[in-house]
């Protein structure tokens, strides 16, 4: 019989493998369509408006948002990110990427701050924990392109999706990795106990 702890770290397994798969097609897309404004302005809208609905479902499944104040406050953030990089297509692609390097710090320090909270509980929360600091840092640098003189793509934001692809599939193996030793742990104590 699967623990509540054994639950919710296989629902976390599955979250962060669809994160990561969601996230290296984004990628794709991203290069694909980066030379067409139609396609690249929807994927633009697409990506805050999924890392919302993602972190609602991962809010509520484990234990609603007022459980879980980092995320809900993710869901808020990036909601007003998407009416902004909305807004800000009609302006320019400039301030499409400050908008985008905001949301990268606030985001990043709210997912930083909730693999600290779980790591108590689940384990495995540093790649997490590092891609929190590291979308933060990210987020410095799309606000400095965002003010210089070369005019930025979709492409600049490719790599920041890569990295979160990156530290989703590392969290998601990790996870993978212990729910294995723990099974193989369990199953070479009982056959001790049964000798």
């Amino acid at each position: 019989m699967q623990t509540q702890s054994s639950i919710q770290s296989n629902w976390l397994r599955s979250y962060y493998f669809v994160r990561a798969i969601f996230s290296i097609a984004w990628i794709a897309a991203a290069i694909l369509f980066s030379g067409q404004p139609g396609p690249a302005a929807f994927l633009l809208v697409i990506y805050p408006a999924w890392d919302a609905f993602a972190n609602l479902v991962d809010a509520r499944v484990n234990g609603g948002l007022k459980a879980n104040p980092s995320q809900a406050l993710n869901v808020v953030v990036s909601t007003i990110t998407v009416l902004a990089v909305i807004v800000a297509l009609s302006n320019s692609i400039y301030a499409v990427l400050a908008v985008f390097g905001v949301w990268a710090i606030l985001s990043g320090l709210l997912q930083l701050y909730t693999g600290v909270r779980r790591w108590r509980h689940y384990g495995a929360q540093w790649p997490m924990v590092l891609s929190g600091a590291q979308s933060a840092l990210a987020g410095g640098f799309m606000i400095s392109r965002s003010l210089g003189t070369v005019a930025p793509t979709i492409l600049d934001i490719v790599p920041y999706a890569a990295f979160g692809a990156f530290y989703f599939l590392l969290s998601a193996i990790w996870l993978a990795v212990a729910a294995y030793r723990n099974v193989d742990a369990a199953g070479a104590a009982q056959s001790g106990s049964g000798k």
